[in-house]
């Protein structure tokens, strides 16, 4: 029966829209499949395997097509609006090309006054975002709108299911959020809504966070991995 189970999510998320998931490199693309037995997920939710956990507040990492404004308050001549190129890299005026995709601000800086201090004695550099990726989430599933949504405020899962055209007539209220915990891994909850949408156990609610992704199953799911790798380079959430 979990091999059926399996098999069903499997061709659910196969018919989803592909172009939806190449659109970021962080954009969620595909929940893990249902394990058939807590023997086969022993390693994934053993403590020596356990992901470390995110920081309480990460800092935004800069990713491809952002905008970065680069000021040298000592040699103006050398400000400069610079995009993020698809392979992650920067051209910068003297210097050439820097990788910085997946850096914080902070850490841009630090590499280009490491760049720059072939050229210059010193060199004092801010960096500014001028454009950048926005927040978003994505919703898949028994949901009226399947698709990536902008995450605008400080919103719960049912808010987001709402946005989402709502449940499908097929869908259950159980319902999985996906939350990347780092740069490897993401954490699977699972969450009943039926008490909530009935008005009991309100501050169950999720809050969704910026790259999370709701997947309301058609079908009950009674085993499922509570973490699952994310594919680096693929911006997809894979099997274990």
């Amino acid at each position: 029966m979990a091999t059926i189970k399996a098999l069903s999510l499997a061709i659910l998320l196969t018919a989803a829209p592909l172009g939806l998931w190449g659109q970021q490199s962080n954009t969620v693309a595909a929940v893990a499949a249902p394990i058939s037995s807590s023997a086969n997920a022993g390693a994934a939710r053993s403590g020596d395997d356990r992901p470390a956990l995110q920081q309480r507040n990460p800092r935004y990492q800069v990713q491809r097509d952002d905008i970065l404004n680069i000021s040298f308050p000592l040699s103006p001549e050398l400000n400069q609006s610079v995009t993020v190129q698809p392979d992650g890299y920067i051209n910068l005026q003297n210097v050439g090309s820097v990788y910085i995709q997946g850096m914080t601000v902070p850490e841009v800086v630090l590499a280009l006054k490491k760049t720059y201090a072939q050229t210059l004695h010193d060199p004092i550099i801010d960096v500014d975002l001028k454009d950048f990726q926005r927040p978003y989430f994505v919703a898949m599933g028994q949901v009226g709108k399947p698709g990536q949504y902008d995450l605008r405020y400080d919103m719960t899962v049912t808010e987001a299911i709402g946005v989402a055209g709502g449940f499908m007539p097929t869908a259950k209220t159980q319902v999985f959020l996906y939350h990347r915990v780092n740069n490897e891994w993401a954490e699977v909850k699972e969450l009943k809504l039926k008490d909530m949408l009935n008005g009991k156990s309100i501050s169950e609610d999720a809050h969704v966070m910026p790259g999370d992704m709701i997947f309301v199953p058609e079908k009950a799911i009674t085993k499922f991995r509570k973490y699952v790798p994310y594919g680096i380079g693929t911006g997809a959430y894979v099997p274990y």
